[in-house]
């Protein structure tokens, strides 16, 4: 039997255990091109976990490393990532820098103030872009700079887990291929399994490589009734609220913050998600753990992979949220 590799998740097929990634059932094999979760996640919207940890991104990373080749470093603009160190410490390649799902933020941010934003990472790099690949913004651009910058034809695209890397090159398959099938993608975290090899052209293969695993993101411990809100692909509308006295702010049943003062806070979120108001200490329905944080001015508090909540003066906000989610203050993004 020839083997032969996903061509959604990049999974090598095989047909003895449908447990195990990449599996496909004997009498398909000779005509598939995608394992049975890839199909059933495009078909069905059905998931099957895979486990996987960082250790297995760490040796990807080093393998990329050693080839010299160009590195497409993606980052979702509305869930920039606490530091990229994993990028200082594992990769001497030559990184263009690539925000996407610039549609999620409000069209009054300029570009140039979210582009200038990510020079705070610190980290050195040979150009950056900020793109849409849902509005197809700015990806003739990208691709002029990936030609520009590239060393072979083999250019690795690096990043969190749903940050938009698969959906960026399926944007490049459907406008300049058309004739290969498109990556498997998913609003759960982890859809790719193995690096997907895509030839854009005779002087380009874009190589598609597994996220790096987010341990603290909030995907990972709500429902997926929750995540398909938080994930909703539309332009945020901020919601703003001028605290006077004492209150309490409610994200469904996965967030709420205590503030006890004078303050503005502007919450970048997704639109599906419920927001309600009340006053004076309640009891929660599902116990959520409380962080204490002392804010500056101009702040943004991070909830991984839900958004940010900008923090307009100094202040002692109290944040209950579920148990593991990661939780940081940054200078404001916007």
């Amino acid at each position: 039997m020839n083997k032969k590799k996903c061509l959604g998740c990049g999974a090598l097929l095989q047909t003895s255990n449908p447990k195990e990634i990449g599996y496909i059932k004997d009498l398909h094999y000779d005509k598939a091109v995608i394992c049975e979760r890839c199909f059933r996640i495009k078909h069905y919207n059905e998931y099957q976990t895979v486990f996987k940890d960082n250790k297995e991104f760490v040796k990807m990373l080093k393998a990329i490393n050693e080839t010299k080749d160009l590195v497409i470093l993606v980052i979702d603009v509305l869930n920039m990532p606490e530091n990229l160190d994993f990028v200082k410490e594992l990769l001497t390649n030559d990184i263009l820098l690539v925000l996407t799902k610039r549609d999620l933020l409000p069209k009054s941010v300029s570009d140039e103030k979210l582009l200038a934003y990510i020079d705070n990472y610190h980290i050195k790099y040979v150009d950056k872009v900020l793109i849409s690949s849902r509005k197809n913004y700015q990806l003739d651009l990208l691709l002029n700079k990936i030609m520009k910058y590239k060393h072979s034809k083999n250019v690795y695209v690096v990043g969190y887990t749903n940050a938009g890397k698969s959906t960026m090159i399926n944007k490049y398959i459907y406008n300049y291929v058309k004739e290969i099938g498109m990556i498997t993608t998913s609003m759960i975290p982890s859809t790719t399994i193995d690096n997907i090899s895509v030839k854009i052209n005779e002087e380009l293969t874009l190589i598609d490589t597994p996220g790096i695993l987010k341990e603290g993101s909030i995907l990972y411990y709500v429902d997926y009734q929750i995540i398909k809100k938080i994930l909703l692909e539309k332009e945020i509308k901020p919601k703003i609220y001028q605290i006077k006295t004492k209150q309490n702010i409610h994200i469904e049943n996965i967030l709420k913050v205590t503030c006890k003062e004078s303050n503005i806070l502007t919450f970048y979120v997704s639109n599906a998600l419920v927001f309600y108001r009340t006053y004076g200490d309640m009891e929660e329905e599902i116990k959520l753990k409380r962080h204490i944080l002392n804010v500056s001015d101009n702040s943004d508090i991070v909830i991984e992979d839900l958004g940010f909540i900008k923090v307009k003066k100094q202040a002692k906000i109290e944040l209950y949220t579920l148990e593991g989610v990661k939780i940081f203050i940054r200078k404001a993004l916007i």
